[in-house]
């Protein structure tokens, strides 16, 4: 399997406008506290996501922090071996093709010949698995495991217990989490239900949140107006992100804020606004000639005009749609589709107040790149994101219609009292992927210094996961360690070529702004 994966494109991500210079470290340069980090997961680059962009950026921070990052995914088109991004970050697409949601099929022992492979060739000390539902992270994390590496999870995203789907999600963690090293939530809420969840020790899991790139995402120069209020809605548009909602609390808020004005007759004397009745008297007196006067229409409105601008794709698309025909509120209801990660800063600086309407949440990065972009949000009060911004940048809202119409009214009245550069300064003190690296940093020297554990201990821990999925888990893990030791006989370590450790240059680094954020530089050619 090894010999067959594609190595030929390995600079083909380079650009060609750029004199990209690669040099060589040395393994006396601090190797006893650098490590070398093989990232995992089904979700990466060219797709777009909180998960993708969490590993991206940690990425980038721990190269700066000079660590060897590695990253390991699954092909995306035709974008299949080896290539390298921003700051020498070389990335694996490996020749298996997703089948569901951006997953690979499951094939237990399908993938280790090629993992085997990787890890040798990169003398990586220590694997990093992302998601929970990412297939590809929990095949890696086996076999690492079987292979002696020290591992860490990082889970992203909150699940229930009673639907079958998340039971059987939970019992494919509890068998990847029983020999896992170390763990990593993004919120306190999230901690809790991988624990409930896993079984995992609580004291073997730490909390690190998300950051929010500052030097991206920020807001606009000028001050908008406030003449017309701008809701901005970035999500998937689908069930568990609250579409449903959508729907429902779209025409209420548009009623209760409607678009009319009235034109109201003032006639001015020196200046003075008279009331109608006495103006008209003054008109029919013999004072006329000498009356000094003129008749002024004042534009006067009922209230705040409300605009919705809704950003996202999904199979709940359609309910919006028809929500807009059946309510007459194509005027007030702009349909983006999906939204490129790109383009996502222009579209939040167009509005005031960022709607987040999820029925379950980790953290949600959205919201920290809306009050980075200088929004007030409101949102449903699920999951981690009371956690994620303080109480003066956030206005929540149960998951109910009537609670967030009622959400929303509370935003706009306090609207005037938010200055968006301020919310930027702030974002920038309280969120930084550079914390994010060093704490993680924190998290890999714990795992490194658990004691190793030969194959009947580690065995031990998976016997509690249940009475027969105990058994079977421990049948798993035996054929992965006959697997693996076959692979050996047939392919020793020792004939995998290893592949050089390459850095760049100061001047090719990815450099750290003001609170964290990254900014690469190139050399110009």
């Amino acid at each position: 399997m090894g010999s067959t994966f594609d190595f030929s494109e390995t600079f083909k991500h380079v650009p060609q406008t750029s004199l990209v210079i690669f040099v060589e470290t040395s393994d006396a340069m601090g190797d006893r506290n650098r490590h070398k980090i093989l990232m995992v997961s089904d979700f990466f680059y060219p797709n777009f996501g909180g998960v993708e962009n969490h590993i991206y950026y940690l990425s980038q921070c721990l190269l700066k922090l000079s660590h060897k990052v590695v990253v390991l995914t699954h092909a995306y088109g035709n974008r299949s071996g080896v290539r390298y991004m921003t700051g020498g970050l070389k990335v694996y697409y490996i020749p298996w093709k997703p089948f569901l949601m951006q997953n690979t099929l499951p094939t237990f022992y399908g993938t280790l010949p090629i993992m085997r492979t990787i890890l040798i060739r990169e003398k990586i000390t220590l694997v990093h698995g992302h998601q929970s539902f990412s297939t590809l992270c929990h095949e890696a994390l086996m076999h690492a495991r079987t292979m002696g590496y020290k591992v860490v999870f990082t889970d992203h995203s909150l699940y229930g217990f009673a639907d079958v789907g998340s039971i059987h999600m939970n019992k494919v963690l509890q068998f990847t989490l029983a020999d896992v090293s170390q763990a990593i939530c993004v919120s306190h809420t999230s901690k809790e239900n991988t624990v409930l969840r896993s079984g995992l020790p609580p004291e073997k899991v730490f909390v690190i949140p998300n950051a929010v790139d500052t030097a991206m995402f920020r807001p606009a120069p000028e001050k908008l107006s406030q003449d017309e209020i701008v809701i901005v809605v970035i999500s998937r548009l689908v069930y568990r992100k609250g579409a449903d909602l959508l729907v429902e609390v779209i025409p209420e808020v548009c009623r209760l804020f409607p678009n009319t004005h009235h034109l109201i007759p003032l006639i001015c004397w020196k200046g003075n606004n008279l009331p109608m009745g006495y103006a008209f008297m003054l008109l029919r007196s013999t004072l006329l000639p000498t009356l000094i006067s003129f008749i002024v229409y004042e534009f006067y409105s009922t209230g705040f005009a409300v605009r919705f601008i809704v950003g996202g794709d999904g199979p709940k698309r359609v309910r919006l749609e028809e929500m807009r025909e059946k309510n007459s509120l194509q005027d007030r209801v702009e349909m983006l589709g999906a939204v490129p990660h790109a383009r996502v800063q222009s579209v939040l600086i167009s509005g005031h107040i960022f709607l987040n309407s999820s029925l379950t949440e980790a953290f949600c990065i959205a919201i920290l790149e809306a009050a980075s972009c200088g929004l007030l949000t409101v949102s449903t009060r699920v999951g981690g994101v009371p956690e994620v911004l303080p109480d003066d940048m956030i206005v929540l809202a149960e998951p109910d219609p009537s609670d967030m119409v009622r959400a929303i009214t509370k935003a706009i009245s306090i609207l005037p009292k938010i200055d968006s550069q301020v919310m930027h300064l702030r974002m920038k003190k309280l969120y930084s992927w550079h914390d994010v690296a060093k704490r993680t940093e924190i998290v890999y020297d714990c795992a490194l210094g658990c004691p190793s554990q030969n194959l009947l201990d580690r065995l031990s821990r998976y016997l509690p996961c249940g009475s027969w999925a105990g058994k079977l888990f421990c049948l798993v893990m035996i054929i992965d360690f006959l697997f693996c030791r076959l692979l050996q006989l047939c392919q020793p370590a020792e004939d995998i070529e290893e592949a050089p450790d390459f850095s760049l240059p100061n001047s090719q680094c990815p450099e750290f702004t003001e609170g964290g954020s990254l900014r690469s530089r190139r050399v110009s050619s």
